[in-house]
C-alpha cells in the first residue's frame, strides 16, 4: 500500500522558475544585474559569525523585529500593520489560508503571477482566472463581474507580472468600491520601484484607507535580495495578526533579516541602479518595436512580448544565441518576458531578437 496523496495535488499547476544555463545571459527571473551592495554583504558576514548571540547557531527573530521597525519607518507605519515573510509568493500563500476555507474562490488576472494558482489550490481553493484586456492590463471590469458569495481574495498585480502594465489609480478605487468589505484585496507591488507612471497607485497609501485591501511588496527585486528571500505586507492590524498566524516559524531566517535591513538603509546607493534599469527598459522597448514586435509598456525591470504560439520558438532562438528567457504557454495567454539586464547583456538579446525570423 502507497502513502494516500491529496487528489487536488494532481492538478496543481507547477512553478517554472527561470533557467540558469552556464556561460548564457540569465534574463529570465527578473532579477537585478548588480552584485550586493557593500553594506548588505557585511550585514550577511556578521550575521553568518559565531562570536555573538545571534550567529547562525541561533533560531532567527521570530518576530522579526528588528526588520519590522525598519519597514514601518520605510513606509510610514506601525509595525503591528506590518507582517514579513519568506518572500512575498510566501505571504501569498498566508493570504489565502488566513481567508479562503475549501472551496472558496481566489480572483486574478490571466496572466498574472504564475504563483497565484498554485497558492490557492494548496490551501484547497478554487482559482478563478478572468483574462486580461487587449491591451495586456488587467481588467477590472470583468474581475468585478466575477464576484460571487464564495469569493474570498482578489490579488491585482501592478505593475502586472508576466506583462508589465499597471491598474490606474482612479480604476482601482472604483473597482474597490465595488468590492464587498468582507473580500480581501491584494495589491501585489512586486516591481513598485520601476514604476514611474505618476497615474499608479501607491498600495500602502490604499490600503491605510481600507481595511480589506493589503500591500504586498517584496525585497526580492529593486533591493537585490533574490536569495535570500524577504517580502513584506501592509495592512489592517487585524489581517496582518490572521497573516502571521498561518506563517510558518522562523520562516525569515537571521541572514536574511540583517541583510534586509542593510539593504533598506541603503536606499539611496540603489537608486541609481533603479534608473539605470529604467533606462534601459525604455531603450530595449524602442529598438523591439523598431523591429516589429508589440511591445506593451512596462513599469517593471522587464518586458513582455506577446508572441502566443510562437513563444516557446521564439525562447529556443534565443538560447541559441546564448540568451535565456521566460517563455509562457499558449494556454491563458503565450508570451516571453525577458528581464532588463546589463546594458551589454541587453544587447546580446537585442541582436538575437532581431536575428529572429518570425518577429514579423
Amino acid at each position: 500500500m502507497t502513502v494516500r496523496i491529496r487528489s487536488a495535488l494532481d492538478t496543481l499547476p507547477a512553478y517554472a522558475p527561470g533557467r540558469t544555463v552556464p556561460g548564457a545571459v540569465k534574463l529570465a527571473s527578473n532579477e537585478l544585474p548588480f552584485p550586493a551592495l557593500p553594506a548588505v554583504a557585511q550585514a550577511v558576514a556578521g550575521a553568518v559569525g559565531t562570536e555573538h548571540a545571534g550567529g547562525i547557531n541561533r533560531y532567527p527573530d521570530a518576530g522579526t523585529t528588528a526588520l519590522a521597525d525598519v519597514l514601518a519607518r520605510h513606509v510610514n507605519t506601525t509595525t503591528d500593520r506590518i507582517a514579513t515573510g519568506c518572500g512575498s509568493v510566501a505571504l501569498c500563500q498566508q493570504m489565502v489560508l488566513a481567508v479562503a476555507e475549501p472551496g472558496d474562490e481566489v480572483l486574478f488576472g490571466w496572466r498574472s503571477f504564475e504563483a497565484y494558482p498554485i497558492v490557492t489550490q494548496i490551501a484547497g481553493a478554487v482559482p478563478v482566472r478572468i483574462p486580461v484586456t487587449g491591451d495586456h492590463a488587467l481588467d477590472l471590469t470583468a474581475l468585478a463581474a466575477a464576484l460571487t458569495p464564495r469569493t474570498r481574495l482578489i490579488f491585482v498585480c501592478t505593475p502586472n507580472n508576466p506583462t508589465g502594465t499597471i491598474v490606474p489609480r482612479a480604476e482601482l478605487e472604483q473597482f474597490l468600491d465595488a468590492v464587498p468589505d468582507d473580500v480581501l484585496v491584494v495589491v501585489d507591488e512586486a516591481y513598485r520601484e520601476f514604476d514611474t507612471d505618476p497615474d499608479s497607485p501607491d498600495g500602502v497609501e490604499v490600503a491605510s484607507r481600507r481595511p480589506n485591501v493589503i500591500a504586498l511588496r517584496t525585497l526580492s527585486k529593486a533591493y537585490g535580495l533574490a536569495g535570500l528571500r524577504v517580502g513584506y505586507a501592509v495592512g489592517d492590524p487585524t489581517v496582518v495578526t490572521a497573516v502571521r498566524k498561518v506563517a510558518v516559524p522562523f520562516a525569515v531566517n537571521s541572514v536574511a533579516q540583517a541583510a534586509a535591513v542593510a539593504a533598506l538603509g541603503a536606499r539611496s546607493e540603489l537608486e541609481p541602479r533603479w534608473a539605470q534599469v529604467i533606462g534601459e527598459r525604455q531603450r530595449v522597448t524602442v529598438a523591439l518595436r523598431e523591429f516589429g514586435y508589440e511591445v506593451p509598456t512596462s513599469q517593471a525591470n522587464f518586458v513582455w512580448l506577446p508572441l502566443a504560439d510562437r513563444a516557446g520558438d521564439f525562447a529556443a532562438h534565443c538560447e541559441e544565441r546564448r540568451v535565456i528567457i521566460r517563455p509562457f504557454s499558449h494556454t491563458g495567454g503565450g508570451g516571453a518576458r525577458v528581464t532588463i539586464g546589463a546594458p551589454d547583456e541587453n544587447d546580446q538579446f537585442l541582436a538575437a531578437a532581431q536575428s529572429y525570423p518570425g518577429r514579423r
